[in-house]
């Protein structure tokens, strides 16, 4: 199923759409200088705006800081939870409703690459909130203890 991508991070808006998918807008409230590390400039839930199918939605993306989870990003559309979370360095894991449904990747440049799991049948819903999602802020993480390390390296001489 052909998904059609359209990100412009500096502007602060996503559009997802595609044949027999509904159309995911994500957009950034305007005045604030974007976050270059998030491909939609900001994690601040009150400063974004979700629709699908033009009908709103409620977007609540976790801080992002130590812990690999902290990166998480849940999403009430339609009755359904998604949740998107990192599980490795470059994918994230999308849960609907608290099953999973596949992982995504993405690097934060408007394309994502999803690999669904086996025996689901992910809806058009399913495929459009979370290509949105990675799209939006990107997918992966570093676990705890390297970023602790890092930061820990960091403050030696």
């Amino acid at each position: 199923m052909y998904v059609q991508i359209d990100l412009d991070g500096p502007a602060g808006t996503l559009r997802v759409s595609g044949y027999g998918l509904p159309t995911v807008e994500l957009v950034r409230a305007p005045g604030d200088e974007p976050d270059p590390l998030i491909p939609i400039g900001t994690r601040a839930a009150g400063r974004l705006a979700l629709t699908v199918d033009g009908a709103p939605a409620r977007i609540r993306p976790g801080r992002g800081r130590l812990l690999r989870r902290s990166y998480r990003v849940d999403a009430r559309v339609a009755g359904a939870r998604y949740r998107l979370v990192p599980c490795s360095y470059a994918e994230s894991r999308l849960l609907r409703d608290g099953r999973p449904l596949g992982t995504l990747q993405s690097t934060g440049d408007g394309t994502v690459d999803p690999d669904w799991a086996a025996g689901t049948a992910p809806e058009p819903l399913d495929r459009a909130v979370g290509t949105a999602l990675a799209a939006a802020f990107g997918t992966g993480a570093a676990p705890w203890w390297d970023t602790a390390t890092n930061i820990v390296a960091e403050l030696i001489p």
